[in-house]
């Protein structure tokens, strides 16, 4: 494996997505047609990712893969001396969701066997092959449909899914994750500023990644009209056709079920227990004592992927705007990827 040649390869590819993100509309080449094809490919066959979501999933890896920045990442790392082969199950619930494992996988000296979310078939090979061609074909991988003679396994689903994953790997090294959600804890001083950036992170692919936030904590005395305000900026969200069937069915639910809850016309907030809300729906509750919030977050540790909140509440928490925003050595479920690679 040549490490080296593997870093400079994604240094060329952050170069070409920025070329491809900054484009004039007007120019018309083969690379730009190319990948402006490839995106409308994809929305097709998942209207989820839609070309802005795309396009913001591919300017945060751009950002991402600085010379920097993944120096900094694998030098806290050892690079495997003997190539061994990873199952990787990907999971298709936000654009390139799975692209972290493979790239961990790659610069960790060993061989990704990709299992592509059938969510997300197109990006993710799409990259790899540039990635390949940046490199000198320093970049070693294999699109499978079915996982075998593989030494370890890294794979995502659902809750469900992942008890089934969890006894069919049982003998094998492996990471099996499921599901996740964030949480927002609010002071009740914040800034509109501040509260459209948790819009930001509340909204951002419509609310399908573990990083979304789906329950909000509150002041007793907060008023519920304050975060509505500052969710104007996504009011559009209602206009695609998918969110919408989802606010649909969810109002009517609560609507027939005479249940309490807040509504903009595009999105519900509903005063709830539940870490986990149906996708339209913000889950609320009021607090007295952080310290019931604490006690929350303890108690659900492992269904949390991250808490959006105030520096100064004292909560192992990053700030409004950042949640979908993940640095290279931020991984999934907390589970330091590149650490039990060097175990394979």
């Amino acid at each position: 494996m040549n490490i080296e040649n593997q870093v400079l390869g994604l240094i060329k590819l952050s170069e070409y997505i920025k070329e491809y993100l900054t484009k004039n509309p007007e120019d018309d080449n083969e690379t730009d047609t190319e990948f402006e094809l490839l995106l409308k490919r994809s929305e097709i066959e998942n209207p989820w990712f839609t070309i802005d979501n795309q396009k913001f999933a591919l300017q945060e890896w751009a950002n991402l893969l600085t010379q920097e920045n993944i120096n900094n990442w694998i030098r806290n790392y050892s690079v495997s001396k003997v190539s061994k082969r990873v199952g990787l199950i990907l999971a298709g619930n936000i654009p390139l969701v799975g692209f972290h494992d493979v790239v961990s996988v790659v610069l960790s000296g060993h061989i990704p066997l990709i299992k592509l979310s059938s969510k997300d078939k197109l990006m993710v090979p799409f990259l790899l092959k540039k990635w390949n061609e940046f490199s000198g074909d320093a970049v070693q991988f294999e699109l499978v449909e079915r996982l075998e003679n593989f030494d370890a396994v890294i794979a995502t689903g659902s809750n469900n899914t992942a008890r089934y994953l969890e006894y069919y790997f049982k003998n094998h090294l492996s990471i099996i994750r499921k599901n996740r959600t964030s949480a927002a804890v609010l002071k009740g001083d914040e800034t509109p500023e501040e509260l459209q950036l948790l819009a930001e992170d509340i909204f951002r692919y419509f609310g399908l990644g573990c990083r979304n936030v789906t329950r909000v904590f509150i002041p007793e005395d907060f008023v519920i009209d304050r975060l509505f305000e500052s969710f104007v900026g996504f009011q559009d969200i209602i206009n695609h056709h998918k969110y919408a069937n989802n606010y649909d069915y969810n109002r009517a639910v609560y609507l027939l079920n005479q249940d309490k809850f807040w509504d903009n016309n595009f999105v519900m907030m509903k005063e709830d227990e539940k870490l986990f809300s149906p996708l339209s729906v913000i889950n609320f509750s009021r607090y007295s004592s952080l310290d019931e919030v604490k006690s929350f977050i303890a108690e659900n540790e492992e269904n949390i992927q991250c808490i959006v909140a105030k520096e100064e509440l004292g909560l192992d928490s990053i700030p409004f705007g950042e949640a979908q925003h993940p640095s290279l050595d931020t991984y999934a479920d907390n589970v330091d990827t590149m650490k039990f690679l060097e175990l394979v």
